[in-house]
């Protein structure tokens, strides 16, 4: 960290640094940073900033809505993923257990300040991790309802990989932009931001069954929209060429180079135990045209059985 960061970091005097990666995304995580907080006096008129990726987001997120009843937040995101999805839109929290992400508060920033600049320190590997959530934004461009229009299918389709670090303002832009208009819209899930969620119900209970190690988010994300482009293609909610085009998209940046080997009966198991769930029923986004995704909860078990890998 302050190999990378040490001239940012030193400019101030109380910094607090938690281990990197998703599996210290919990509990015990969040108990040290209040621990930390309170033990150097931490005040209702401070500001906690977040600089980091989208564990370090989140976390610092759930912790400012909790101590002193809520400080001001700050989100500074280093990480594609943190950049195009997580430090936009308030959702704070840790994972537990019996899944991702069933902790949390909706906590919204006072600013995010986003430097692709920092992307330069991201390898390969976490670089790829950030388009598993860019990719979703090409597949519900339209469900966002938004007034841009940038289609984001073509875009990719037509960009190749050695041009897409160079593309990253006008990415970062067109992902940030597009969850900004939806959570306006809609701050607390109640209809619209759903459709932020396509392919994270798989997402979730692949990264719970990892146990949070060896499966980047992103790489769930892939995974889910694999799945759910699958799921509708066997339901025909969309026809085989479009089916192809989201597996080409995913394909051609390597996203799910990371196999999976889960037990069907263990994906549904924990896929029933997420906070979408509604009266027992499990509720999945489903491709119905380019760009556009419907929400089912109609699901019958066959079907998505036969949707995973």
């Amino acid at each position: 960290l302050k190999k990378l960061y040490g001239d940012f970091i030193s400019q101030f005097n109380d910094v607090i640094v938690i281990d990197d990666g998703e599996k210290y995304k919990n509990i015990k995580t969040f108990e040290y940073i209040i621990n930390e907080l309170l033990k150097r006096k931490i005040e209702r008129k401070d500001c906690i900033i977040a600089f980091g990726g989208g564990v370090v987001g989140d976390l610092a997120g759930f912790c400012a809505s909790s101590v002193l009843r809520g400080v001001q937040l700050i989100q500074i995101p280093t990480t594609l993923l943190a950049m195009c999805d997580s430090s936009i839109g308030g959702k704070t929290g840790f994972n537990t257990k019996y899944g991702k992400n069933l902790i949390g508060s909706f906590y919204s920033a006072k600013k995010v300040f986003i430097d692709p600049t920092f992307l330069n320190t991201l390898n390969n590997y976490e670089f790829k991790c950030g388009m598993g959530e860019v990719l979703k934004y090409a597949f519900i461009e339209k469900s966002c309802k938004s007034d841009f229009d940038y289609d984001l299918i073509s875009f990719f389709e037509n960009l190749s990989k050695d041009e897409l670090k160079s593309k990253m303002p006008y990415i970062i832009e067109a992902c940030a932009s597009l969850k900004a208009s939806v959570v306006r819209a809609d701050e607390h899930e109640a209809n619209l931001r759903k459709v932020l969620n396509f392919a994270h119900t798989f997402a979730h209970a692949f990264e719970t069954l990892s146990d949070y190690k060896n499966l980047s988010h992103g790489e769930a994300v892939a995974h889910g929209m694999k799945c759910a482009a699958k799921l509708a293609l066997n339901l025909k909610k969309i026809n085989f060429d479009y089916f192809t085009k989201i597996i080409s998209l995913i394909d051609k940046f390597e996203l799910t180079n990371n196999k999976l080997k889960f037990k069907k009966q263990d994906v549904i198991k924990v896929m029933y135990q997420d906070k979408k769930v509604n009266d027992g029923k499990i509720n999945l986004l489903c491709p119905v045209a380019p760009a556009v995704v419907e929400l089912f909860d109609n699901i019958d078990l066959p079907s998505l059985e036969a949707s995973l890998p």
